[in-house]
Parts: C-alpha cells; sequence; structure tokens
C-alpha cells in the first residue's frame, strides 16, 4: 500500500492555503492542521511533548541514531512522526510536538477536555523538560530569526499582547506573559498536571540527559519498548554531540527541513546553538537572573527540580 507522508500533507495544506487572503489563510491552516495534528495523535505510539529549543533536536537524533543502526533505516531523516513507520510497519509511529502554540495546542485542549483521556489513554507520552530560563533565551533567538514565517504568523495571530519580532529585546520577550518565561512556566505545570490523568508517561529533564546521556536514552527508550545494547546507546550519543550536530548542520546533512542551516555567518541562527546548563546567565545582568530564578522557584512545579 502506498502511504504518503506525514510531511508531504503538511506541505500540502501550507502550498493549498497560501494564496488566501491572510485572514482566511489563518484560518484555514489553523483548522487544518490542527484536524492533522489530532488525526497523527490518535495513530501514534508515541508522543513526546517538548518545547521548542527545549532540546526536542537532540533526543530525536539520538532516538533515531538508535532506530537507524537497528533496523539499516535511512540515516539523514531525522524522526517526528511516521518516518520510520513507514519503512518498517514493526516500528512504532511517533508524534513529537510542543503540544501547546497554535494548532499543536489542539492537543493540550484535547486533554483538558478529557477527549485525549479517552481516546489517546493507552499511548505512551514523554514530556521533556528543560529549566525555562534556559529555554526563555533559545527560544527568543529561534522566534526572531528561525521559526518559520506560517507557524510565527499562526503564533502571532493568537497573541493577546502582540510583539515586533524585529525589534523587541531578549529582555522584554522573556518576560512576555505569552512567550516568554512566565508562559513557560505555565506550560510545564499544564503539562505536568495533564499527564496525570495518564497512565503511560514519563517525565525526563534535558539537564539529566546531558549530565547522564547514555542512562537517561536507555530509559527512555526502555519507556518506548525498545532494547538497544550500551553499544549502540554510546554510539547514538556520541554521534548526537555537540561538536558533531553542529558540524551535521553546517553540512546540510540532515534532509529535515527545520534542521537546515539557515546563516552560516549568524550562530544565533543555527539550530545546534550552544546547549548550556544554566548558559540564560550569560545574558542579563544579576538583578535580572535573580528575577528570573526567583519567579521559577516561586511558580514552577517541585517536580522539575528547578
Amino acid at each position: 500500500m502506498n502511504r504518503v507522508a506525514d510531511r508531504v500533507k503538511h506541505v500540502g495544506i501550507l502550498a493549498s492555503t497560501a494564496l488566501l487572503p491572510k485572514s482566511l489563510r489563518i484560518s484555514a491552516r489553523f483548522k487544518l492542521l490542527s484536524n492533522f495534528q489530532i488525526a497523527k495523535a490518535r495513530r501514534a505510539d508515541v508522543v513526546i511533548i517538548v518545547h521548542p529549543k527545549g532540546g526536542g533536536t537532540w533526543l530525536r537524533v539520538m532516538v533515531s541514531r538508535l532506530y537507524q543502526m537497528k533496523y539499516n533505516l535511512p540515516p539523514r531523516r531525522v524522526v517526528k512522526t511516521d518516518e520510520f513507520h513507514n519503512r518498517n510497519p514493526s516500528l512504532p509511529r511517533f508524534l513529537v510536538t510542543n503540544g501547546h502554540y497554535s494548532y499543536e495546542g489542539t492537543l493540550e485542549k484535547s486533554l483538558q477536555s478529557q477527549q485525549w483521556e479517552k481516546e489517546f489513554g493507552q499511548k505512551k507520552v514523554v514530556l521533556f523538560s528543560r529549566h525555562p530560563c534556559d529555554i526563555a533565551v533559545s527560544w527568543y533567538l529561534q522566534y526572531t530569526k528561525r521559526t518559520k514565517p506560517y507557524k510565527r504568523e499562526l503564533i502571532a495571530h493568537e497573541l493577546k499582547h502582540p510583539i515586533r519580532r524585529k525589534n523587541i529585546s531578549m529582555w522584554e520577550f522573556v518576560m512576555h506573559p505569552e512567550l516568554g518565561l512566565p508562559a513557560l512556566i505555565a506550560y510545564f505545570n499544564t503539562w505536568e498536571r495533564l499527564l496525570e490523568k495518564l497512565d503511560n508517561k514519563l517525565i525526563i529533564r534535558y539537564e539529566d540527559l546531558r549530565a547522564k546521556p547514555s542512562e537517561t536514552l536507555k530509559r527512555l527508550m526502555s519507556f518506548i519498548g525498545e532494547s538497544c545494547t550500551d553499544d549502540a546507546i554510546e554510539e547514538a550519543v556520541k554521534f548526537a554531540s555537540f561538536d558533531n550536530m553542529r558540524e551535521l548542520e553546517k553540512s546540510n546533512y540532515f534532509s529535515n527541513s527545520g534542521l537546515t542551516l539557515r546563516n552560516p555567518n549568524d550562530p544565533d541562527t543555527y539550530k545546534v546553538r550552544r546547549g548550556k546548563v544554566g548558559g540564560y546567565k550569560d545574558y542579563f545582568t544579576e538583578e535580572q537572573v535573580t528575577q528570573m530564578e526567583d519567579m521559577v522557584r516561586a511558580r514552577l512545579s517541585p517536580t522539575f527540580g528547578y
């Protein structure tokens, strides 16, 4: 049976709505992409919730490398939905999503309405967390320099406090109630609460994956239901090292459009940028860092350990 890949369907939605007037384009894309998101969630075996710039690319590269080595899959494709299942139907279907912004927020809303609990309760759901202060900095650079225009248009349409991305400072963005640190804290608190309804869930932290990559990756693969040798785990970790991923990005190794190099002369436009734990402290004054950290301590669930 011929299968049309999800990435092709996604491009088809964007292409078929491209010439519509802005208001109609936004409405049509939101509806079509929301329905598509739910369809992918319904058939997915594993759902990974990760905020933009939360380390999701790094995680996906390691998971993809393990499947590629074990099942002889194409090496340049990084899994996001059906890429590997279409090659080998015995493999799980994934859905990697932020589960919050624009059409991807359909999942968050469906679980809040208990629709997910009824329809998706038996799926394996992973929440990948990272310190909100670190995400806030990288998310600012992603949103202002890398986010695709169609996605930024959809996100911006829902903002009650609009921003001018070319003029907004990093600090203004970090303090923004819908995109910055306050929103990031609410994001993790919401998903922690929603996951309480599900039986098959796992929370893993970016910081643990940095500190103990092999152990944390092995725990994730075991949760997914895939057994991997220690040698394979070590190879996946090595392949996804910061230095190697930066070189792979420079050479446009990956075939995913979201991983292509945008501007080789601007390090802040790289998908693989720094990966530093606690790197947010390099961008702000001591007073600003204190304000950010106090907000996290006061508002974020202690489950995450930040």
